[in-house]
């Protein structure tokens, strides 16, 4: 490898390079600008779709304050646990569908949101566990969880939430005789429109901002057209204070085997991102420090999720996106994620922060998470496309994607089914990531033709 091609040539700070204060606080705003949409809006979604309400601003605020610890324990390490990268943590889109598959289980029996809150926690808080355990084990699990597996589910996940975010984009799921109107199409154009051109035509700065950009211009366009509603902005309280278990926990064990599943497909993403980050950073990608950074990695992204639960907010994983801030900044240090740890932590106690985001018209955000579900299933197909597709494979692709796919638009397919068994299968992503497993497993591997 040339000084050309080595990254850490690149880099102005490297992994342990203390760059002073205010090169640092630069670079940490950076990264907050690439993730803090991610980071709210899965809780925005969540809240959308099962009617929280209230309670929606609060959990938001915790998702920073969490995501700012999570930051703080992934680099600076606590025993075991961090991978000791410049790696940001923050809400995961891949638990989306098994947590509002719980949720929308607790709600059609007639639970408030409360109670709907209390169960996902639960589950998380279990589910946390698996992924603790696995990062003990990551290096041994190739045999089951393949690229092709991992492929599908993560396919699977973007697919299956595109409803979620076209509902959205054509008015949100209450908007009743409004669902589909002109102008709310219209809006979710703009913000797509506007999410591509800064993509494509913008800096590399503008690239990374592309989506909070987006949501801004098409915000701006709503409050001009009087769909903005400014009046309760600053009614709540002007702290959030993080209460652990606010609103407790509870269990079921149909609900959970989807949540641990994507904590196990969670596992293998994680790698995928810390393996990343590693070579951008200019850091080993095999032998003892790296797999020690790789399970540590792992192992925090679970503590963390379990940190996530017991402090109301939804499982963290690490951001792939930030990745690509180390590349445009040169900064791969890690003390860097202390700074972006400490933002992300203030603006936790700061509930308008989660008051100024529900401002968001829904067509204005289903514009923008249209294509961020998009982009989750296009990144699983882009794993899949990294294998060579025989008929063994192939087969396995499309039980799969038939099965979950099927599952997501004919929901009603295993009503009739006993209900420990329905609440395992009725998530695609389980029903497609079990069957991709199973089939792994039990297809022989094709004999390839001797030369």
């Amino acid at each position: 490898m040339s000084i050309v091609d080595d990254p850490a040539a690149t880099l102005i700070y490297g992994l342990d390079d203390r760059p002073a204060p205010p090169a640092a606080a630069l670079a940490a705003m950076q990264h907050i600008l690439a993730s803090i949409v991610g980071i709210v809006t899965p809780t925005l979604v969540i809240g959308g779709v099962l009617g929280l309400g209230a309670e929606v601003p609060y959990l938001i605020a915790m998702s920073l304050f969490v995501s700012g610890v999570a930051t703080f324990i992934q680099c600076r390490t606590i025993g075991p646990v961090g991978s000791g990268l410049l790696s940001v943590q923050g809400t995961s889109f891949a638990f989306l569908g098994p947590v509002l598959g719980a949720g929308m289980a607790v709600k059609s029996g007639g639970g408030s949101p409360e109670e709907m809150l209390a169960m996902i926690f639960g589950l998380c808080l279990a589910g946390c566990l698996v992924e603790v355990i696995l990062s003990q084990f990551i290096d041994r699990l190739g045999r089951i969880i393949t690229p092709t597996v991992t492929g599908i589910v993560i396919t699977v996940i973007g697919l299956s939430l595109v409803k979620v975010g076209f509902t959205d984009f054509a008015g949100g799921a209450q908007a009743g005789e409004a669902l589909g109107a002109p102008v709310n199409l219209m809006l979710g154009g703009i913000v797509m429109v506007c999410i591509l051109v800064m993509t494509f035509l913008g800096s590399a700065m503008l690239r990374i901002s592309a989506i909070m950009i987006g949501l801004a211009v098409g915000t701006g366009v709503a409050l001009a057209l009087g769909m903005v509603d400014v009046s309760r902005l600053g009614e709540g309280p002007m702290m959030a204070v993080p209460v652990p278990l606010k609103y407790g926990l509870d269990f079921d064990w149909g609900l959970f085997l989807p949540i641990a599943f994507v904590f196990l497909v969670t596992s293998i993403e994680t790698s995928g991102d810390l393996t990343a980050n590693s070579v951008i950073s200019g850091q080993p990608v095999k032998g003892p420090l790296y797999l020690k950074r790789i399970k540590g990695g792992i192992m925090a992204d679970g503590v963390n999720s379990g940190l996530a639960a017991l402090f109301n907010t939804f499982p963290n994983t690490t951001f792939s996106q930030n990745n690509g801030v180390i590349q445009m900044t040169g900064v791969a240090s890690r003390h860097v994620g202390l700074y972006i740890a400490g933002i992300l932590v203030v603006l936790g106690f700061l509930p308008v922060i989660g008051q100024v985001f529900l401002l968001i018209p829904k067509p204005v955000l289903g514009g923008a998470t249209v294509i961020l579900f998009g982009t989750i299933a296009v990144a699983g197909i882009r794993i899949l496309a990294t294998q060579e597709i025989d008929r063994r494979k192939g087969y396995i692709m499309a039980v799969s994607f038939g099965l979950g796919l099927g599952l997501t638009l004919v929901p009603e397919a295993v009503q009739h089914l006993p209900p420990f068994l329905k609440q395992v299968v009725a998530t695609p992503i389980t029903l497609s990531g079990l069957s991709a497993i199973v089939l792994t497993l039990l297809i022989p591997e094709e004999a390839r033709p001797s030369k």
